[in-house]
């Protein structure tokens, strides 16, 4: 079939592959550290490393199907991942009060993270056909009139941190597309004016409490502050080169919450040192930096801003994690990629990484 790309997996760059499953050993070892000793039965290595292959089958995938057919169907795309977050609202999941999952069979995914990709997507099909007028404030007007839909709904939720990853979404991409300084410092103001309204109208209880406690954990440190100090105090005790595996006190003792999830750079950083921390952000890097460089080679401008888009997503997502887990940015339950535990983030992850192995592997036979 025409939207198959055999040629792709012989282009297919093998350090790329080597790289993202290396990253995801990490996550394997740091959760089977964890189920050590909480006697889960390895249950969230089993689901993890279940995810993990899922996530590799739909890597190949995206990797074999012709990128260009994403931009054909990107606006059904947009529209599915919409309806999905309408349909969370009335009959998601209520997870530490939010309501973003659904639930089949003990099974959970969380369409925000489509949502995520499906911005990508739509975002990356506007501005390739608008290349050379993004400077035009209309053309960046009509983008946030494409977004504003899901910013809404993922707060609805409410889903503070994955909305603050949808909103750097789109500045990223129109600023890679040649947004005009005076634009982004007009987009800039009106941020910290919505920011400042939803103080004081829309955000909750708790998300004031975090954003305090990130100021001043001590205000509250048996609460809303127990979080980032029990996290920092993790990655303070790993030390040079780590307690061992299952041997730091905060994630064995249960002091640190979420420790799979939203706190799992602090457990890994415990266990692993700095060594073991400093390993894996070089190992971002180093993914970054290869796709980064093949890149340059692409002129086909959506697949560059669709490639742009998702390196956006990694590298916010994983800059946003880290800062929570010591103490540098309020606690906004963003998982760290490929490594936090969690099927759909896992898998969109995984999907995104196939995306840009079959944009760089196409790059020769596009004009």
């Amino acid at each position: 079939m025409k939207f198959l790309q055999r040629a792709n997996l012989r282009n297919l760059d093998l350090w790329l592959l080597i790289i993202i499953l290396i990253l995801i050993g990490f996550s394997l070892i740091t959760i089977y550290s964890l189920d050590l000793s909480q006697k889960t039965d390895f249950f969230y290595f089993k689901k993890q490393l279940i995810f993990s292959v899922i996530g590799i089958v739909c890597f190949f995938a995206f990797a074999l199907i012709d990128y260009k057919i994403l931009k054909t169907y990107s606006y059904a795309i947009y529209l599915f991942a919409l309806t999905l977050l309408i349909l969370v609202l009335f009959f998601g999941k209520v997870v530490h009060g939010t309501r973003g999952w659904f639930a089949f069979y003990g099974i959970s995914a969380q369409p925000v993270e489509f949502a995520k990709i499906a911005i990508i997507i739509t975002l990356a099909r506007f501005l390739s056909m608008r290349a050379y007028e993004i400077k035009k404030f209309l053309n960046i007007f009509l983008s946030a009139i494409l977004l504003s839909p899901t910013i809404l709904l993922t707060l609805l939720q409410p889903d503070l941190g994955s909305a603050i990853i949808l909103l750097i979404l789109w500045i990223g991409m129109l600023f890679i597309g040649g947004m005009e300084k005076k634009h982004l410092f007009l987009l800039s103001t009106s941020l910290i004016l919505c920011f400042c309204l939803a103080w004081f109208f829309s955000f909750k209880d708790y998300q004031k409490d975090r954003i305090l406690t990130f100021l001043n954990p001590s205000l509250d440190p048996l609460a809303s502050g127990y979080n980032v100090i029990q996290s920092t105090i993790a990655v303070g005790s790993g030390k040079l080169f780590g307690r061992g595996i299952s041997s730091g006190s905060q994630s064995q003792l249960q002091f640190l919450p979420e420790a799979h999830t939203d706190f799992i750079f602090s457990s890994l950083a415990e266990g692993l040192g700095l060594i073991g921390a400093g390993l894996l952000l070089f190992l971002f890097v180093i993914l970054f930096y290869k796709i980064i460089k093949k890149l340059k080679g692409v002129s086909n401008d959506f697949g560059i801003f669709l490639v742009s888009g998702i390196l956006i997503y990694f590298i916010s997502q994983i800059f946003l994690n880290i800062a929570m887990n010591i103490g540098i940015a309020p606690v906004m339950g963003i998982p760290l990629p490929l490594i936090s535990y969690g099927g759909s983030s896992l898998i969109v992850s995984f999907i995104m990484l196939g995306i840009i192995a079959n944009v760089l592997t196409q790059k020769s036979t596009l004009k």
